[in-house]
């Protein structure tokens, strides 16, 4: 596996992983790497350091890295990504995998229009669209609660 840093030519600065060089060049040249702040296909490598362990010991520990704080977004976009979910889970009904039956419903007249969101598969959606019943995907996932 290898690491580089990228940046896109809106300037966004972020890193990812990759296979090995040549799965970066493949996936590049096709067009398949893109900004993970715009999703721009405009991507390129930056310069950075690269990290070589020697193998040796040390004689002076390493000095730890500051954690950052995950609870907080970390960039402008996060943030706003943050924004735009406590909008849409203050302002709408979530109706989970009904997603699908009830914009049909609220489309066709069957039921009172009201703001909705939930989950439904690909190939839903695109009937959906197809349909033409006003729905659009959402950068985020529902919050799962777990046992």
């Amino acid at each position: 596996m290898i690491q580089y840093s990228l940046k896109c030519a809106e300037d966004h600065r972020f890193d990812s992983w990759f296979q090995s060089a040549s799965a970066f060049d493949k996936l590049h040249a096709a067009g398949m790497v893109a900004c993970a702040v715009c999703g721009s296909p405009k991507v390129e490598k930056v310069l950075m350091a690269p990290r070589v362990n020697s193998g040796g010991s040390r004689t002076e520990p390493a000095p730890k890295p500051e954690k950052p704080d995950l609870s907080k977004p970390a960039s402008e976009a996060e943030q706003a990504l943050r924004a735009l979910r406590d909008h849409v889970e203050k302002t709408s009904d979530y109706v989970g995998r009904d997603f699908a039956r009830e914009a049909r419903a609220m489309h066709s007249g069957e039921s009172p229009h009201r703001p909705i969101w939930g989950e439904t598969r690909g190939d839903e959606a695109k009937a959906l669209i197809e349909e033409g019943v006003p729905v659009a995907p959402l950068p985020f996932m529902p919050t799962r609660k777990s046992n």
